[in-house]
């Protein structure tokens, strides 16, 4: 079944079917017009909750071009190990890569993946497309993602957390929608009446992009950070300042007074789960989960979760990390391949494709979708907050070696969630080893003194 690890074709029975895009609220028959009779091509992509109405949108492409795609479905590790395998190969396995932000710098500074224009020369990003902190682009000369370099990819799911909430709760107990984090954790004690209900349930298990993600909202939000200023090329490692301290203090306090007894053990999946059960109050996760909420087969809170900005502290605006996901075409793979892949990310970035996108599930990527008359329905009500959001989301990291430093913090984070360590001591061993990662590889960087 399409999901699962290992290569799949799509049915293209499930979504189109025979009603086509009619089935999706447009006129039939929706052709676009543009289309282009080109060669099979194959994406690899990784398991998520947003999978699925990517899958549907890509069933989309074929009832209504014609085009035959494949779909490699894999865990998270397992498609950027496929990715990297692939792209450094005589000859690619995979067509369109979908890069997660933690890796597309890798796959941008190893000259991965093709210039759009060495494709097609007249292709041009909808003007209504996000570019998500200019992570479309590639500088090449500068090594910096900015506007002044060449268009790489086309977004394909611009994800962001969310705060989401219980409206009902919310209205019995008088309470409105928290703004800073001093708000969040007065709504969420007062809401915690565990076993029965938590205040609010977080991520803590160590994963490939697991607790980290969840805390980027607390750090930022609490204006620290992990460097300096990337954007400047000072990477002067910051993560163990007082905004750190501060930051992680509050996510392990807020975690043991009114949160989950299992934090340090919970992925992502299981956060959702506790949202889904009743279990939570709060949790702060993708906005591409939105759909669960109010899916009678998924969950016992139907129209009761409501959707908000991550908070911040008092004179800081959120800081919502990007952990979304962008389409790249592989550079070492046939050219009838390459122009495939782009035959489907021109289709991708429609107006009506991005609202197909949505009715399924997807988050679109284009502004166009947030003003048409469905984000004023109440089953599209996370898209306000996203809309508001998505100025203020962060682009963690703009260097290759992400991964690597992803994999540090995921280790010190889980390790003081599990009480295995303090906040000082995670904040200290994980800044002088990310100083021990850049300065290896000779960038810009400095350190701080170690909080004492």
């Amino acid at each position: 079944m399409p999901g699962q690890s290992g290569k799949r074709g799509l049915t293209r029975r499930q979504v189109v079917g025979a009603g086509g895009a009619a089935a999706l609220g447009f006129a039939a028959p929706w052709r676009y017009a543009a289309a282009a009779k080109v060669a099979p091509m194959t994406i690899v992509i990784n398991q998520s909750p947003w999978f699925d109405s990517f899958r549907k949108t890509v069933e989309l492409y074929e009832k209504e071009t014609g085009n035959h795609v494949e779909l490699d479905v894999n865990p998270f590790a397992g498609s950027l190990e496929k990715q990297r395998n692939s792209v450094r190969a005589a000859n690619g396995q995979y067509d369109l890569l979908i890069m997660n932000s933690g890796w597309v710098a890798e796959m941008y500074f190893g000259g991965f993946v093709e210039p759009i224009a060495a494709i097609d020369p007249s292709f041009k990003l909808d003007p209504d497309v996000y570019t998500l902190d200019n992570t479309v682009y590639f500088d090449a000369d500068k090594k910096t993602m900015s506007a002044s370099g060449k268009l790489m990819s086309v977004p394909i799911s611009p994800l962001i957390p969310l705060l989401y909430y219980r409206g009902d709760l919310y209205k019995e107990a008088g309470l409105k929608a928290p703004e800073t984090f001093a708000e969040l954790e007065a709504n969420a004690k007062k809401l915690h009446k565990p076993p029965s209900r938590y205040g609010i349930v977080q991520r803590g298990a160590r994963g490939p992009a697991t607790v980290s993600y969840d805390f980027y909202p607390y750090l930022y939000g609490f204006g620290g950070g992990i460097f300096k200023n990337q954007a400047a090329g000072d990477y002067t490692v910051t993560l163990n300042n007082e905004a750190g301290r501060t930051a992680l203090d509050y996510y392990l306090r807020i975690a043991k007074e009114a949160g989950h007894p299992q934090t340090a053990s919970l992925e992502q999946a299981e956060v959702i789960q506790n949202m889904l059960t009743g279990k939570a109050a709060h949790i702060m996760v993708v906005v591409s989960a939105w759909s669960q909420m109010d899916d009678p087969d998924k969950s016992a809170v139907v129209d009761k979760v409501e959707f908000a900005v991550t908070p911040h502290a008092e004179g800081f605006s959120t800081g919502p990390g990007l952990g979304h996901w962008l389409g790249g075409i592989a550079r070492n793979v046939p050219d009838d391949r390459k122009r495939s892949a782009l035959e489907f990310l021109r289709w991708f970035q429609t107006r009506e494709a991005q609202l197909a996108y949505t009715k399924v599930g997807g988050i679109p990527v284009s502004a166009a979708s947030y003003r048409d008359p469905i984000a004023q329905e109440r089953r599209y009500r996370w898209m306000k907050p996203l809309g508001e959001a998505l100025p203020h989301a962060v682009n963690i990291y703009q260097f290759p070696e992400a991964s690597e430093v992803i994999s540090i913090l995921e280790l010190g984070l889980n390790q003081a969630v599990a009480g295995n360590s303090t906040s000082v001591q995670a904040l200290n061993s994980m800044a002088e080893q990310i100083f021990g990662v850049m300065s290896k590889r000779s960038y810009n960087t400095g350190k701080l003194p170690a909080l004492l």
